[in-house]
Parts: structure tokens; C-alpha cells; sequence
């Protein structure tokens, strides 16, 4: 089986949602696998029902890396969670790594304790984007490089590519280059530059707009770490605000209130579709072990979904497929 090493204390609830979570996941999935917790077993032990403790392993450490200090100081600190959990994937005693830590320690250790994949220049976050017709468009990178070169990028549409076919299980994923116009003419120099390296790829359909995200017109979308994130923080701010206006509207209204009770199931349907929860965490391409990079407010459900993530991550050969693919158009 499959082992999967997870900061326990991480999280900005601490240990409870990423021990629940991690049990549920075993819980309901019929592939079991073996799991390091690694954190402070006084505060979440007792938590871990009998019948799971031959899964679970506990690693003892209390030192938390807080979501304040610097990523830089990541390496120093040896004894922290995050960076314990991360060398149990570097020692081989685990395959995969899932934290809802500070995401910058998680890429920086990650990347420079595990390592990179041969012919990857910089690993990209990636995460999935609800579409109108119930679809999933992968982002990257949504934090990891706030200055990229077109090279960069271009690896990234590779990295996406690869991992829609091996993970998301897409037949011929297409990739677009995120930018202010469908004409290749529209972007900055870099998207410019990176447009015609792409169009070298066969599943590269041009530029696309903010809105093709959502619409189901493209499966990959590619940008740098800093236009990524705020994509992905202002999309789950508007998903936020729109559920709270529901809300509100329903209660100022006795109509809209009787509206409201009939379609409770469209709005379970909803609730489902834009919650990050349901998509787990973002899996770090690009380095040699499965990296899970979970929100800080993940829930038990988050949690689950991450491991998922990360079993089905190590039930592929994705890490090879990228280094052959990335050598094809070396």
C-alpha cells in the first residue's frame, strides 16, 4: 500500500478537521493506505478510532510552522512539522506529502528537499476551477512563481497537460494561455512570447479570457503565480458574496423564502460545486513526490478530498510522463 505522510497541526484549526478528515478518508475509501500523522499525539490520538490505528502512524512532533513567519525559514527549522512530514517523502518512507500548513514552507521544502523533476525549471501550484456545466478547468500556477519567464510558462501548460490526462483522466485536455484577449496579439510581452511557444503543443487552443475559465471552453488554463492567485482569491470571494446575498434576499422576502425551501436541493447542488472543500488541495507539479497543498481553513471534507488527491496522484506514472513530455519539445 501506498503511504502518505500528513502534517497534522498545520492547519489554522489545528489538528482536529486534519485528523478527521484523514480517518474519514480511510473511512470511506475502499483502496486503504497507510498514513503518517505527524504532530503532537496528546492533542489527537484519542480521536483515532481502533479499528484505524493499524493505517495510522503517529510521528512525534509539537514544533508548528506558523502561517506568520517567512518561507525562507522554512529550512532552519528542522523540527517543525512541515518539515518532518516532508523528509518522511525524501527518506522513502512515504510516497506523498498533504499539508494545510503555511503553502509557502510546504513549496519551498517540497521543492528543495525532495527535488525537482529532470527538466522542470520551476514546479507550479495547480488547482481546480467549477465550470457552468458541472466541468473542472485546472489552473496554474496559482501561487508558486509571482515572476515567470515564457519558458516558465510553457512548462506549465506541459505540466497541466500531463496531469489532466493521467490524473484527471481527460482524453485531449486543452491548454489556453490566460490573457486580457482571444488575439495572440493581446498580453503582456511574456504572454506574447509565451503564445508562440505553445502553439508548438497540438492541444494548445490560443489566449483565452477570465470567463472561458468558467464556461468549459478550455481544461488547462495557463498564467504566472501572481495573476493565478488573485484569480483564485477573487473567485472565492465571489462565490462567498454570492451565497451570503442568497441568503439575505431569501430572508427579506416571504416569497423568495418559499422560492428557496422548493429548489433546496439546486442550492445543496450549488453549495457543492463552488466549495474549495470538494476539490481537496492543489497538487504541486514538477517535483518528484506527490505534494498536496491544502487551505489553511480546510474542513474534514477538504482534508479527505486531499488524500484522495494524493492516492490517485501515486496510482499514476505522472512524474515520468512529465519528464518525457517536457523532453519532446526540448
Amino acid at each position: 500500500m501506498h503511504t502518505i505522510a500528513v502534517d497534522a497541526m498545520g492547519g489554522d484549526f489545528g489538528p482536529i478537521p486534519i485528523v478527521d478528515g484523514v480517518i474519514l478518508s480511510l473511512k470511506k475509501s475502499k483502496q486503504k493506505f497507510n498514513v503518517l500523522l505527524v504532530g503532537k499525539s496528546s492533542e489527537f490520538e484519542h480521536r483515532i478510532p481502533r479499528r484505524f490505528k493499524k493505517y495510522i502512524e503517529i510521528v512525534e512532533c509539537d514544533d508548528v510552522f506558523a502561517m506568520s513567519e517567512s518561507a525562507t525559514d522554512a529550512l532552519k527549522r528542522k523540527e517543525s512539522t512541515i518539515y518532518k512530514a516532508v523528509e518522511l517523502v525524501r527518506d522513502g518512507r512515504a510516497q506523498a506529502v498533504v499539508s494545510a500548513g503555511h503553502s509557502g514552507a510546504t513549496m519551498s521544502l517540497a521543492t528543495l528537499r525532495i527535488g525537482r523533476i529532470k527538466g522542470v525549471s520551476r514546479p507550479a501550484i495547480a488547482t481546480l476551477m467549477p465550470t457552468a456545466t458541472e466541468g473542472r478547468t485546472l489552473v496554474l500556477d496559482v501561487g508558486a512563481n509571482v515572476d515567470c519567464k515564457p519558458e516558465h510558462l510553457f512548462e506549465f501548460g506541459i505540466l497541466g497537460h500531463v496531469y489532466a490526462k493521467s490524473v484527471l483522466k481527460l482524453e485531449n485536455p486543452r491548454i489556453g494561455l490566460l490573457s486580457n484577449g482571444e488575439e495572440k496579439s493581446k498580453g503582456t510581452e511574456i504572454t506574447k512570447e509565451t503564445h508562440a511557444l505553445l502553439t508548438a503543443h497540438p492541444s494548445f487552443i490560443g489566449n483565452v479570457e477570465g470567463s472561458d475559465i468558467f464556461n468549459d471552453s478550455v481544461d488547462i488554463v495557463v498564467c504566472d503565480g501572481f495573476v493565478g492567485n488573485i484569480l483564485l482569491k477573487t473567485s472565492e470571494g465571489v462565490a462567498s458574496s454570492i451565497s451570503k446575498l442568497i441568503k439575505l434576499n431569501i430572508k427579506m422576502s416571504p416569497r423568495a423564502l418559499t422560492g428557496a425551501l422548493l429548489m433546496r436541493r439546486v442550492f445543496k447542488l450549488l453549495k457543492k460545486q463552488i466549495d474549495y472543500a470538494e476539490y481537496g488541495g492543489a497538487p504541486l507539479l514538477g517535483v518528484k513526490n506527490c505534494t498536496i497543498i491544502c487551505h489553511g481553513k480546510s474542513n474534514k471534507i477538504a482534508i479527505k478530498n486531499a488524500m484522495y488527491q494524493a492516492r490517485d496522484f501515486l496510482e499514476t506514472d505522472i512524474n515520468q510522463d512529465i519528464e518525457n513530455s517536457l523532453l519532446q519539445y526540448r
